[in-house]
């Protein structure tokens, strides 16, 4: 019995040397398939590590008017420290900042010049806790109405983007990814389908013979089947290998302000889900199309 299963999969393998050019088109389609859906899933997952860092606070960046006394600020610094669901206040005095920026630069960063006309005004990064309850409220922009606020404030920076992903993944996630990761498989359901359909008319004859002197459909199908695993795998390996190659140069394509995100490459567990559900597709695609 396992002898025969083997004899009947090796078949299956060597049958794919009979059509040649449409094997390889299906090997080709397969793998444009994964790779287009490993990049969806790049971005998933770098989506999900910047919602692990950045989930329930939101920073901002406030810098004080230049002409700002000291006496204000410091009002102002009491005023933000008194906030609730404050979790980090970091203040930056002109000479606190022009040190740190020299220090930043190194060896070109000598701003010993401008320590008697220094440009640099108050500043401070702060970071909030954000209630989860306050997230679809648009709690994030009316604190920073109120910052802004501030007699001594100037300019408050902070990223919407970082403020708004949580409330704005789901509604994503449902409207746009998870169709189109469907309308994908249907893509490699209907390749394999057609390939193996015509690779049955073609056999035809063949098939039919075997029918007739006795053949069970076991006999007939599973080296079809076989082929459609074959094409699966190594289809779906090579969609994962030039998801490599493509990631490698992508990586940092938003790693620059105002974005900073590093663009994560799938972890293991994520390609052998992938790399599974290409070939569980093109299996059963080959089973209706064998039926």
């Amino acid at each position: 019995m396992i002898g025969q299963f083997l004899r009947l999969s090796a078949r299956g393998v060597a049958d794919l040397r009979l059509h040649p050019f449409a094997q390889l088109l299906t090997l080709v389609a397969v793998a444009m398939v994964t790779l287009l859906t490993g990049l969806i899933l790049l971005g998933l997952h770098t989506v999900n590590i910047e919602l692990l860092k950045s989930r329930g606070q939101v920073e901002f960046q406030v810098y004080w008017k230049t002409d700002a006394d000291a006496e204000t600020v410091v009002k102002d610094w009491d005023t933000i420290r008194a906030m609730e669901h404050l979790k980090d206040f970091k203040t930056f005095t002109p000479d606190n900042a022009l040190t740190e920026l020299a220090s930043t630069l190194g060896e070109t960063g000598d701003f010993s010049w401008l320590a008697d006309n220094n440009p640099l005004p108050y500043s401070g990064l702060v970071s909030f806790h954000v209630p989860p309850e306050a997230q679809d409220q648009g709690w994030a922009a009316g604190l920073l109405t109120q910052i802004k606020s501030l007699p001594g404030v100037d300019k408050v920076h902070y990223t919407p983007f970082q403020a708004d992903l949580a409330q704005s993944w789901r509604t994503i996630s449902h409207m746009v990814i998870w169709p189109v990761l469907g309308f994908l498989a249907l893509i490699v359901s209907l390749v394999v389908h057609n390939t193996i359909k015509l690779s049955l008319m073609t056999r035809l004859d063949e098939v039919e013979i075997l029918s007739l002197v006795g053949a069970r459909p076991g006999y007939i199908r599973w080296p079809l089947l076989t082929g459609g695993f074959v094409q699966g795998v190594l289809g779906s390996g090579l969609g994962i290998g030039l998801l490599a190659i493509v990631h490698s140069f992508i990586a940092e394509a938003l790693n620059f302000p105002p974005f900073l995100l590093e663009i994560r490459f799938l972890p293991p567990e994520y390609l052998l889900a992938l790399a599974g559900a290409v070939t569980l597709v093109s299996v059963l695609s080959s089973w209706v199309a064998v039926k």
